[in-house]
Formats: C-alpha cells, structure tokens, sequence
C-alpha cells in the first residue's frame, strides 16, 4: 500500500512501535460547561507498528465490542488527520487498552480521538504542535475542553469561537479528584437532548458569573466558594439529574465525606467529588463505605498529558 511505502521509505517507525498513552478528563468541574476540564490519571494506551492491513487488538475487556479493523474509531480519527493534512495514512496494527470508564463522562471519546491524532502526526511525520492537535481533536470533538485536557494535561479552559480553538492550563489550581463510577452508562447523545436550545439571557448571564467565580475560588483555595458555585451550575446539571436517580445522594455523602464540592463528570452519570490536596484519599476511603454497586477512584490530577515514543 501507498501509505506504508512512503513512511518505510521516510523511515517513520521502521521496525519500532508507537506508544501513545492518553490520560481521561473530566470536563464542566459543573459550571464551566464545554470549556472547563481536568486530566486524570487513568489511561488509554495504544501500541501501533505500521502493518499491510489494518488490525486492532483489544486488551480490555471494556473494548472488545469495537470494531477490530480500521472502521474502528481510532483509525478513522488517525485515517481523517491524515487527510486533513493531503497524507495517506499507512495501515497500523494496534494495541489498544484501557482504564478510562466507557460511556460514564470521562473523556473516552476524546481520549481516543486524542490518539487518532497523534498516529497521523507520528506516522505521517506531520510535525503538528499542541495546540494544531487540539485544533484538529475539537474539530472531531465539537469543544476542547476534553481533548484539551487530555493533550496539555491539568486544569485547562478551553474555548472554540468559529475554527480559532484556545486553551489555557491553569497549573496554580490543585485538588484531589475524587471519582464516583456506576455501572449505568449514559451515551453523551442521550444527556445533550435533555438540555434546552436556548437561555434566557439574566439567567445566562448568571450561569456565565457562577462558571467565573468557579475559577477564581480554585484558583484563590476557597474551597467553599467553589463548591457553592460546583451547586449554583445553570448550563446544564439543572436538566440532566433527573437521568442520574442517584446525584443527590453521592452529591450529600460527598460533601458528609469531606470533598468540598461535586458535579456531574461531564455528561454523567459519574459524578466528579473534589477535595482539598492530600484529603482526597481519605473521602475516597469513607465513600466506599457508604456507597454500594459504584466504584470510586481516589485519583491525581495527570500534568502531563498525551505523550508518545517509538520503541
């Protein structure tokens, strides 16, 4: 194939396997709808080597559905990047696992449309930036608060006003991340349809001062400031708890536990509790306790982002 003649000649990968590890993300911290996220530290990793045909090997259990060819989603992000670029993307054989919930609001979408990016940039040789790859990523995402999280890592705003795509990684905010997983999932699609197409405009002007209030109180340690704010969201919490029976549950014991604030970890169902740096452990501990039929993470925030190397 074209493709996998031209990156051998170019000697890109000859012999070696990419390695791509992408953290997930959490994104709205509440308020901060479609623009605010966090990386965490749990992973999706792709092995890729250039191949005659398209392969993909699940090494979890979680992704065995997907397709195991290059109708899978990752190739077709990394086959489009290509495109976008006038290259041809050489057919791969890869290795995909991962620890990112699927379906539960942690940015696995993003995480693989992150990668998808990353094996045309490698194997095309496209020499793109990171902030091109977001460019690119929210191009397939729709917003940049996921895929910005998981390519800079931290706490990130995130904004994409036409095509011009900014962010900005807001290293002084620290907290422990706190996850709370059901086994229910709820597809992105189905939680957009309960929000409303448009917003009176004193209660989006509110909406829009709570989001900003949630940023200075992270960034200012006022930790009861922001979870006052974490509660006050407009945008879009209001319409999407009544497809989580159990917010206001996790929501009460989360803040009995000692987290500080909780929201919705993006579309839901997870909800994302946040506690005060090195408490994050301990209200982990006290909500297992309490909490059946859910798995809690007690997490870091990941700093690095996406990275990958030839082996």
């Amino acid at each position: 194939m074209k493709g996998v003649e031209e990156a051998l000649a170019a000697g890109v990968g000859r012999g070696r396997a990419l390695c791509v590890k992408v953290p997930a993300s959490s994104a709205n911290l509440g308020p901060g709808f479609d623009s605010l996220g966090v990386a965490l530290n749990l992973y999706m990793e792709v092995q890729a080597v250039i191949s005659e045909k398209w392969g993909v090997v699940p090494l979890s259990n979680s992704l065995a559905c997907f397709p195991g060819d290059e109708k899978n989603f990752i190739c077709q992000i990394a086959i489009k990047t290509a495109e976008l670029y006038k290259h041809e993307m050489p057919s791969l054989h890869l290795s995909v696992k991962s620890e990112i919930p699927l379906a539960r609001g942690l940015g696995s979408s993003a995480a693989a449309i992150v990668a998808g990016v990353e094996l045309a940039n490698e194997f095309c040789g496209l020499q793109l930036s990171r902030f091109e790859k977001l460019a690119v990523a929210s191009r397939f995402e729709g917003h940049p608060d996921n895929a910005g999280a998981s390519l800079f890592g931290g706490v990130v705003v995130g904004s994409q006003i036409g095509d011009e795509v900014d962010l900005t990684v807001l290293d002084q905010i620290q907290f422990d991340p706190v996850l709370v997983v059901p086994k229910q999932e709820l597809l992105t699609e189905a939680s957009r349809d309960v929000l409303p197409a448009v917003m009176e405009f004193q209660r989006s002007v509110q909406a829009s001062a709570v989001a900003n209030q949630l940023l200075a109180a992270l960034m200012t340690q006022n930790w009861a400031l922001a979870g006052r704010m974490m509660d006050a969201d407009l945008f879009h919490q209001p319409y999407r708890k009544a497809l989580v029976p159990f917010y206001e549950e996790v929501h009460v014991k989360a803040i009995q536990s000692g987290a500080f604030g909780a929201a919705l970890s993006g579309a839901g169902p997870s909800l994302l509790c946040l506690a005060q740096p090195g408490k994050g452990e301990e209200v982990a501990n006290q909500l297992r306790q309490q909490l059946t039929g859910m798995e809690i993470f007690s997490l870091k925030i990941d700093q690095e982002g996406c990275r990958s190397s030839f082996r």
